[in-house]
């Protein structure tokens, strides 16, 4: 017993010293990862599953990975939930509870949870057949850790397009109904079940809506309460298409009978303006609240950024709200709280002075006049990120044009840039830093930048630059890892 202890600790300490290792962030163990897929909490527990290819560090035959979290902090890995079969890859999806047992897949009084997902069939693909992806569905009968497929799949076939995949299935309370919002090409089709295996299409939404500089990819629909009532928010990742290049995660906000959405308004609007939140998602099975968390990269370069054994991580879990500013909903997100509880010695810290810091991981917050300011975070090779507001524009920043590594892709250098949407007189502030990334709030949530990077040394410099404003507050976070 000591032995085999020694090993999982010795196993566990090579895992978080690997250059450019999250400490803060879900990674896989090794090898590749995408989309987040199939999210839900239940029994104290918040299931993760995931776009996996455990054969190689890029793209290939999709599985679904499986992690699991009491904090949405602290992941432990568990076996693959689902494996490719004769339909296809296992690509995109979400799962349910069944609570009512609508599918009949349930037993002995046990509500079964059921992965919807769509098989995309890669011999059909290189045929050059456009029907190549269907959707599926798998039940579990023990909680998530394990699935069967159902044996009437697909439970949707393919129409006849080239693009038709990322079923998000949930329940639709005043019609007693599942409703599936499905990405198909350029658009969003919404499909109803009473039973989670006969289908039968509502209606599309997007043609004219949102932007289309690519395929629209992995959607979501559900409902909020704002000002007292209920509206809804459809999330649509898009690929390529994003504001600042490359990937990105838009969504819309207006009202949904059962049969149709309607947006409030023709504008298009991000959840992340950073290069690196992609296909996100929330969670089900959370109550009031909506949890989203995104893959932390960009198909402009995720398949070679320089990580040796496991490609990507997932952004930190994110509360989503939504707001009423000047008249229209805008959603705002904000990491979780259990973000506190890794936090450790804290100091305030005023601007125009260099600190130097014990960690990469920190967490620093404040409030300001609105003025230009940046944040550098640096090391001693000379590599930095900047961070920071432009007044002359009024938007927010991120510049990682000397950040380290900028060899493997000629779209990763570069300034990015949020919107300034608050109307406040004062700009409050969020950042968390991992070892490869930044996290940046502003306003609340309602201005967001995500951005990864990959330096030759751990950025443990920091400077902000500001004319005015009070002190910072400066966390040390210890890893989740």
């Amino acid at each position: 017993m000591k032995k085999i202890s020694f090993l999982l600790l010795l196993s566990i300490a090579v895992f978080a010293q690997e250059k450019h290792r999250p400490q803060l962030h879900f990674t896989p163990a090794s090898m590749w990862m995408n989309d987040p897929n199939g999210m839900f909490y239940a029994n104290g527990t918040y299931h993760l599953y995931y776009q996996y290819y455990p054969k190689s560090t890029v793209w290939g035959p999709m599985h679904w990975g499986h992690a699991t979290s009491k904090d949405l902090m602290h992941w432990e890995h568990q076996p693959i939930a689902l494996y490719p079969d004769s339909l296809g890859m296992i690509f995109s999806g979400s799962a349910v509870i069944d609570h009512q047992n609508t599918s009949g897949l349930g037993r002995n009084g046990h509500a079964p949870v059921v992965a919807i997902y769509t098989s995309h069939n890669m011999d059909w693909e290189k045929a050059g057949r456009i029907d190549r992806e269907s959707q599926s569905i798998a039940y579990s009968l023990d909680g998530g850790q394990t699935f069967s497929k159902f044996v009437g799949n697909p439970v949707i076939k393919n129409p006849g397009i080239a693009d038709f995949r990322d079923p998000n299935v949930s329940w639709y309370a005043p019609g007693k109904k599942w409703i599936m919002a499905l990405a198909t090409q350029d658009r969003e089709t919404f499909y109803s079940s009473p039973d989670l295996k006969n289908w039968t299409k509502e209606s599309e939404f997007g043609a004219k809506f949102g932007a289309h500089g690519g395929v629209w990819e992995c959607p979501d629909l559900f409902s909020m309460q704002v000002d007292g009532k209920t509206k809804w928010v459809l999330i649509v990742n898009i690929n390529p298409g994003a504001p600042n290049g490359g990937s990105g995660a838009q969504y819309f906000v207006g009202d949904f009978d059962g049969h149709q959405f309607i947006p409030q308004d023709e504008e298009t609007r991000w959840i992340d303006y950073g290069r690196d939140n992609y296909a996100g998602v929330t969670f089900h099975e959370t109550g009031d609240k909506r949890i989203f968390m995104g893959w932390m990269s960009n198909w402009d370069y995720a398949t070679v950024v320089p990580t040796a054994s496991w490609r990507s991580a997932n952004t930190l879990a994110r509360d989503l709200t939504l707001k009423n500013i000047a008249g229209k909903y805008i959603l705002a997100s904000m990491p979780v709280a259990a973000v506190s509880d890794y936090a450790m010695k804290a100091q305030t810290i005023k601007s125009n002075k260099r600190i130097q810091l014990p960690t990469a991981l920190q967490r620093l917050s404040g409030k300001l006049p609105v003025q230009d300011f940046s944040i550098t975070l640096s090391n001693t090779k000379g590599e930095k990120v900047i961070i920071g507001f432009e007044a002359a524009s009024n938007r927010y920043f991120v510049d990682r044009d000397a950040s380290g590594d900028l060899g493997f892709s000629n779209k990763f250098a570069g300034k990015t840039y949020a919107p300034r949407l608050s109307k406040s007189d004062s700009i409050d502030f969020t950042l968390i830093t991992d070892v490869a990334s930044a996290e940046f709030f502003a306003d609340g949530g309602l201005s967001v930048l995500t951005t990864i990077y990959f330096p030759s040394w751990p950025f443990k410099n920091l400077k902000i630059s500001a004319a005015k404003g009070l002190p910072f507050l400066l966390e040390d976070l210890k890893p989740s890892m």
